[in-house]
């Protein structure tokens, strides 16, 4: 009921645009802020980073969760050469960045771009390194800057220093309804409670209970909701569902997650998920992710509330890396939470 295509795509561009390696969420949170003020909502900035909206009233309250924050690199040490050596935040692997655009941050504000690149960096002259050895970021990885730097003294002139972030270039593509880009983990799914949010004002729609729709900037790292409102009773965490030998998953459906690498999810409310999809047709599967992906439901559970708590998603492949999910997969995520909240 009520997706649009253009504005929700025009929504995670928007998201895009803002670097928010896990950590830096002062300019997404201000974005979804004005996003969320501008639909008439009022947004509740958390005092550690996090916007939350709330929809309806009544019922149990439930929580609907999807996070603004990205994995992406820190300045871990400027090397004598004048290039960077630096460490992953979140789940960030070698492999999956080298020979990205990236822009460094510093702490008073200022901006340069770069490159993640090895080191030797030509396989015209280093071949065989380059064939052989498998990327390292303590070893053979650095960001080149942008700028003329022959030492350390030269960078640390310009202003960076270490524990400056660093942001990867997001490079959406839009192809036969594929999206490709970067951060669909989880940009894409917070695009989606946007464009709920959105119809909800616009057709005048509430939902059957009161919603919390969350958006947490600490997922990468394992705290995004380890607060919650004292009233809630249950939590969905909305992120991508990762495709990939033995899952079910795929980038046209939307996935209900059954366990993932720490435990299974609410059985109760995981099955109340999979009937509405049934009775809602929604295009479905139920899928189990391990041994590494946890959502942030697991760490609102890890807390200690004493509530129902379940996750679901867009399949998604390359996940953590340039990622790829489907239009359709995204639109079977909106009408399942759609019809999970009473509206259809």
């Amino acid at each position: 009921m009520g997706f649009k295509e253009e504005r929700y795509l025009d929504t995670f561009k928007a998201l895009l645009d803002a670097d928010s390696t896990t950590g830096q969420y002062e300019e997404i949170q201000a974005l979804v802020c004005r996003m969320a003020e501008d639909m008439g909502y009022s947004a509740h900035r958390l005092h550690k980073g996090g916007v939350i909206c709330t929809a309806g009233e009544g019922g149990d309250p439930l929580v609907i969760t999807a996070h603004l924050d990205d994995i992406g690199l820190m300045v871990r040490h400027i090397n004598a050469d004048g290039t960077l050596n630096v460490c992953p935040v979140g789940g960030l692997y070698p492999g999956y960045c080298v020979t990205e655009n990236v822009r460094v941050y510093t702490r008073d504000g200022k901006v340069f771009t770069g490159t993640v690149c090895r080191t030797p960096n030509s396989v015209h002259v280093t071949e065989e390194e380059l064939r052989t050895t498998l990327g390292d970021f303590r070893k053979n990885v650095c960001v080149v800057l942008d700028e003329d730097v022959k030492n350390s003294e030269d960078v640390r002139r310009l202003g960076i220093e270490t524990g400056d972030m660093i942001a990867l270039e997001p490079r959406f593509h839009l192809a036969n309804g594929y999206i490709k880009s970067r951060f669909v983990d989880d940009k894409a799914c917070a695009a989606v409670l946007l464009e709920m949010m959105k119809v909800m004002q616009e057709e005048g729609l509430r939902p059957d209970r009161k919603v919390y729709f969350y958006f947490g900037v600490y997922e990468e790292i394992g705290h995004g909701t380890t607060w919650l409102p004292a009233d809630v009773k249950d939590i969905i965490a909305v992120d991508i569902a990762p495709t990939g030998p033995d899952q079910n998953s795929d980038e046209r459906k939307v996935s209900i997650f059954a366990k993932d690498s720490r435990f299974p999810y609410h059985y109760g409310l995981t099955n109340e998920l999979r009937r509405t999809a049934i009775d809602a047709g929604i295009d479905y599967v139920m899928d189990i992710f391990t041994p590494h992906y946890g959502t942030d439901a697991d760490g609102s559970i890890l807390a200690g509330y004493d509530i129902r708590h379940a996750a679901l998603g867009p399949g998604t492949a390359n996940s953590h890396g340039y990622e790829r999910t489907h239009l359709e997969g995204i639109k079977n995520t909106y009408g399942l939470l759609m019809a999970y909240i009473g509206i259809r």
